[in-house]
């Protein structure tokens, strides 16, 4: 049975279609579709008006082939599928490089790293070609992924800074000076047992948020009084909390490695019957969305997860443009934020 012609697929348009909607010949359009230079306002708006009339939708792929450039940028995180969606952090980071990709006109790619089959799964298809450039997020010590990288030397840029793995560009906070001046602050309210949930030794951000605090303790550090988990999660921080107890009923101060483990923490304190900030005080990190659903609100460390996001993006875009060496750090400041827990 014959098609009728009302529902016959309706032919592509074409740069012929453009050129001859425009009055202009097919290479200016190619300049103006290519966002190429020299090229008049008027003949640009003239191009611009008849892809609209034409309908026309540029070849990707083929510009892709010409430029080789896939005008993509991968977002690699290095967590469990549900810290994913439980960490602000992660969010705020993948917006803020986002914002700075789009502007571009760049894609963002996410690509999570739950298990080692993740990470040959994703060296893979970064060895395929599919995005030009890629951010690291929580990347740890002996990270296969980063080794990857580097070995492929494609422009590329850590959030966070693996101590093992050179070569490649880095943002981040100094998480020691952070800690050590969270914890010298929750020392000044007259607490006197003060423990830490730590959490994410296998990367920097975690070991350094211990130096922090052992170097705010001096000689009053007890390696006791400190508890460690894989994650920066909610139920690192009940876990940790009640290890805490159980090795020392009369703490009185907590330094919790995140916001996300400050709740966990604060929630077993209000089960045990200890007044919070009265009985104990605790600060956590980050300053993100848990600190202030908090009861009472959070003492944190605001770290500026947006601008990291965008400055790690904008590494990766002046090294595909040849304006920035793969290499070197850039720290971006942090702030506490002073509330009710402690």
């Amino acid at each position: 049975m014959s098609v009728p012609s009302e529902f016959a697929r309706r032919r592509s348009a074409t740069i012929h279609d453009v050129a001859a909607a425009s009055g202009l010949s097919r290479g200016t359009v190619s300049r103006v579709i290519n966002g190429e230079r020299y090229v008049s306002a008027e003949a640009r708006d003239s191009v611009m008006s008849a892809i609209a009339e034409v309908g026309y939708v540029p070849n990707t792929a083929a510009r892709n082939l010409k430029t080789k450039r896939s005008h993509a940028i991968g977002l690699i995180v290095h967590e469990p599928h549900s810290l994913f969606l439980e960490d602000p952090n992660i969010g705020a980071i993948l917006l803020g490089t986002n914002s700075v990709l789009s502007a571009a006109d760049y894609q963002l790619v996410s690509l999570i790293v739950d298990s080692e089959r993740d990470s040959d799964r994703v060296a893979e298809y970064l060895r395929g070609g599919f995005v030009d450039g890629v951010i690291i997020i929580s990347a740890r010590e002996n990270d296969p992924i980063g080794r990857a990288v580097v070995a492929m030397g494609i422009p590329a840029a850590f959030v966070g800074h693996p101590p093992d793995i050179d070569g490649i560009a880095y943002v981040g906070i100094d998480n020691v000076q952070a800690a050590e001046a969270i914890t010298t602050r929750l020392l000044h309210t007259g607490r006197r047992r003060v423990g830490m949930i730590a959490s994410a030794l296998d990367r920097d951000s975690g070991r350094d948020r211990v130096a922090g605090f052992r170097a705010a303790l001096g000689d009053a550090f007890d390696p006791a009084l400190v508890v460690d988990y894989p994650l920066y999660s909610y139920d690192s921080g009940v876990e940790g909390m009640r290890r805490l107890l159980d090795r020392a009923p009369d703490i009185d101060g907590v330094f919790a490695a995140s916001d996300a483990i400050a709740a966990g923490a604060m929630d077993v304190l209000r089960a045990a019957g200890r007044s919070i900030p009265k009985d104990v005080g605790i600060v956590g990190f980050d300053d993100s969305a848990w600190a202030l659903r908090c009861q009472p609100p959070l003492s944190t460390v605001r770290q500026p997860a947006g601008d990291l996001g965008r400055m790690a993006a904008q590494r990766v875009l002046d090294q595909l443009d040849g304006r920035e060496s793969a290499t070197g750090g850039t720290f971006l400041e942090t702030v506490i934020a002073w509330r009710e827990s402690a």
